[in-house]
């Protein structure tokens, strides 16, 4: 694939255009302007929240472009605070319902936050929401009952759970024998678990953002490092993985860069969008 052909650039944040001490890609930043200058707009896709997202795309300098929160149940133009909504896909609240009152009762450690639009809830401020508050800068909002607080949120966009890893492991294997059928749970760490509609993920998020753009796949790049951006890593017309990312992950995209710790993206970009 030549230079020219890409147009669109998707990318993962942590783990892909943040290195381990999470902080941004000093090369990627001075590679924005240069896109810009080419008009190929550079869109975050991540399972943060838009407060999570926004500081990194202010620091990156990258306007109004696109930002697909949530792996996509969210995906927002302009400022976090004031943002429109281009496209949601918000949970089931029946089916969540359900979902809560089922892990309180069967696994009563697991910490749970709920997410809508740029608001962050939780129960109580454990050392696991403590550990998330430190990774991505924001502070939750602590809420004794989540339940109530649910039924009073429009739209909920993703649940977040998080306790030890043998624990989230259980639970996962736990709800792949139960009925959610509007539901989808996945691992983003070995103890992170998350919950969002089962329209949502990377892949719907990719075309979504490519539709709003009217770029066709094949000229799209996507850039992850981890099994969750397998999806738009295949769809793209070049899927692009870390360095940094599992074995399985890196055999199934088209090609590999660096890792985060050694400019993986900028040196992709420089490779196959910058002349």
């Amino acid at each position: 694939m030549t230079k020219q052909h890409i147009r669109l650039i998707i990318s993962d944040i942590d783990g892909t255009i943040l290195d381990d001490q999470h902080q941004v890609d000093s090369q990627l930043r001075e590679q924005i302007p240069l896109l810009k200058k080419e008009n190929i707009p550079f869109v975050l896709a991540s399972a943060r929240s838009p407060l999570g997202m926004e500081p990194i795309a202010r620091e990156l300098g990258l306007g109004d472009n696109p930002l697909a929160c949530y792996n996509g149940a969210l995906i927002i133009k302009g400022d976090s605070n004031q943002y429109e909504t281009i496209i949601e896909h918000p949970l089931d609240k029946k089916e969540i319902h359900t979902f809560l009152e089922l892990v309180k009762a069967e696994f009563p450690s697991v910490s749970i936050s709920l997410y809508s639009g740029k608001d962050w809830i939780t129960e109580r401020l454990d050392k696991w929401v403590q550990i998330e508050a430190n990774i991505t800068g924001e502070q939750p909002l602590i809420q004794n009952v989540l339940l109530p607080v649910l039924d009073a949120l429009i739209p909920a966009h993703k649940l977040l759970l998080i306790d030890e890893a043998a624990v989230i492991q259980q639970l996962h294997a736990y709800l792949q024998t139960l009925d959610f059928p509007n539901t989808a749970f996945y691992l983003s760490k070995d103890n992170y678990l998350e919950v969002t509609h089962k329209h949502v993920s990377k892949e719907h998020a990719l075309l979504e953002v490519a539709n709003h753009y009217q770029i066709p796949l094949e000229q799209v790049m996507t850039i992850g490092d981890n099994f969750n951006d397998l999806p738009m890593l295949r769809m793209a017309g070049l899927g692009v993985a870390m360095g940094n990312a599992p074995q399985e992950v890196k055999e199934d995209a088209r090609t590999e860069t660096y890792s985060n710790n050694q400019h993986g993206v900028a040196k992709a970009i420089e490779k196959y969008v910058l002349i």
